[in-house]
């Protein structure tokens, strides 16, 4: 839920107070007896395209008009779902998944291994250009179609028949089966894709397979969708309606959620956070995902890894979780957070890993700044911070331009942009720090590792070490867990050695839900909100 994929937040939206308050939400959009539920979802998504999409708000969306082979369920387990059941080789290497015969899409045609093998296929096609195409590369001559270097019929992902999905892997992968719950893997209608590229964004072509479909799309203000009367599982989807909106301030969310405009409110306003967790009116749980700051290596002065060192031990993370975020995140002094499995099942990754660095090593910072040529800060440039246009994104940007001014002596700027601008501007490399957020799209370290390899599709920092990719590669390729936990390790403390990219704090999720909104979960390696099982109690709206 990689995670960028991954990053949850907001855009800034032109309708004023009142005008989202008239005309964005729950009771007013319902019918009386209508399990409905509105959520703000924050912000508007950039596509609706799973082959394309990087972002937890995309995922959210789309987890509820498309489903893979697997799902979580309401107990957060995997369980089988496009998929009636899988055979798995003893080496671990071979997959061979059987199709439901009465899975559909939207428009009543019938779900087939097929629409499986383009998807993925689609999703390694450079010509595609899709930035999680690595996700695909676990699978035979999967990176090397990408490169070019081998046809899309290499690639060992087959329909045998309508209803036999057959997939073969380079290495064995225990987590491959989460991977076929990520959006990146969602199948596709290819008649409906090819005949429009503009498909994902109409309710008449955006064809998919979950338990609801689109109704109406207003980019920048909601999206409406209803439940898919050819879903498989229909009759056990509760919801008649879903509304998302796209209302970025965390002020006139929570006055929406509190005038019953919205049921499920994702975001507060931060001088609320802790305020509102302690009258129990929003929850507070951990989450396995990383906010962090980007360096761009390619620009002076953070082509220089002892600059972005000393930039990053000068960062006081405590004082910003205990007096910006409130919500009990946890300063992050590594990049992968807690939550994951090590060599041994009971024993957490990042528990073993433990931290690379101290907190707030003000010190520190001074000597390796002034190694690089910058004493006291002198001869530094302009510095300027990128975010996405979000309240609590600016408090922390001023709070680290104003210790790396004291610190370091430096002259930090701030530069605010709308969501898909802010992402472009990342992706296109015209910024010298950015902020970024990260969530685990399965449920291994790797999620995290693997994003910093040399051109990788997230690899927003355009860092580069050989070494690093050697061992994620070597990580990659081991079946045994005590070697992949090892080159995982390695591959990290050269990560924090480095610095291409700065840890802030590990993410604690926000939420506000009202009484009567049931079944509604953030599945446990993500941070997007599942309501294939959701339910509304009637009574307790009266």
């Amino acid at each position: 839920m990689s995670r960028k994929k991954v990053i949850a937040l907001f855009v800034v939206l032109t309708f004023v107070f009142s005008f989202v308050l008239a005309g964005c939400g729950g009771d007013q959009a319902t019918t009386e007896g209508e399990k409905v539920i509105t959520y703000n979802l924050g912000a508007s998504p950039e596509t609706l395209d799973p082959t394309m999409s990087t972002g937890l708000p995309e995922a959210t969306i789309q987890s509820a008009l498309f489903e893979g082979l697997y799902r979580y369920n309401e107990d957060k387990e995997l369980i089988p779902a496009t998929a009636e059941k899988v055979e798995i080789s003893e080496d671990g290497t071979k997959y061979t998944f059987t199709i439901r015969k009465d899975a559909k899409w939207s428009n009543g045609d019938p779900v087939t291994a097929h629409d499986f093998e383009y998807s993925w296929k689609r999703l390694l096609d450079r010509n595609t250009a899709a930035e999680y195409a690595y996700q695909g590369y676990y699978i035979k001559n999967g990176e090397e179609f990408n490169r070019g270097e081998a046809s899309a019929d290499d690639v060992a992902v087959k329909a045998v028949d309508d209803y036999t999905l057959e997939v073969e892997l380079i290495a064995p992968t225990p987590y491959f089966l989460d991977l076929t719950a990520f959006a990146n893997f969602f199948p596709l209608h290819k008649e409906t894709v090819e005949a429009n590229e503009n498909w994902a964004s109409n309710p008449e072509t955006m064809i998919g397979n979950g338990p609801f479909k689109m109704a109406s799309f207003q980019a920048q203000e909601k999206i409406e969708m209803v439940k898919n009367e050819h879903y498989w599982d229909a009759e056990n989807v509760k919801l008649d309606k879903l509304i998302m909106t796209f209302v970025e301030d965390a002020n006139t969310g929570l006055s929406m959620f509190e005038s019953n405009q919205i049921d499920i409110a994702e975001s507060v306003p931060v001088k609320d956070t802790k305020k509102l967790i302690d009258e129990g009116k929003a929850v507070a749980f951990p989450e396995p995902s990383c906010y962090y700051y980007i360096f761009n290596c390619e620009k002076e002065p953070f082509d220089d890894p002892k600059v972005r060192l000393a930039f990053s031990y000068a960062i006081n993370r405590q004082a910003i979780v205990d007096n910006i975020t409130q919500a009990g995140q946890v300063p992050a002094l590594a990049f992968t957070p807690l939550g994951f499995p090590d060599e041994a099942p009971d024993k957490d990754f990042r528990e073993v890993g433990g931290d690379y660095f101290k907190d707030n090593d003000v010190e520190k910072a001074k000597q390796l700044l002034a190694e690089a040529g910058y004493p006291d800060g002198k001869g530094l440039p302009e510095i300027e911070i990128l975010y996405n246009t979000d309240e609590g994104h600016q408090k922390i940007a001023e709070a680290i331009a104003q210790m790396w001014k004291d610190n370091l002596g430096a002259n930090v700027k701030l530069r605010n942009a709308e969501w898909g601008v802010y992402l472009n501007e990342r992706d296109e490399g015209n910024f010298q720090v950015a902020r970024a957020g990260w969530a685990p799209d399965y449920n291994d370290a790797m999620s995290f590792m693997d994003m910093h390899v040399t051109d990788g599709g997230n690899n927003d920092s355009f860092w580069s070490n050989e070494e690093y990719d050697k061992l994620i590669r070597e990580a990659k390729a081991s079946n045994d867990q005590k070697v992949r936990m090892e080159k995982m390790h390695a591959a990290e403390k050269i990560l924090m050695e480095e610095m291409p990219v700065a840890p802030i704090y590990f993410y604690v999720n926000v939420n506000m839900y009202k009484p009567w909104v049931k079944g509604v979960f953030t599945p446990p390696f993500g941070s997007y909100q599942e309501f294939r099982w959701a339910d509304v109690d009637l009574s307790q709206k009266k």
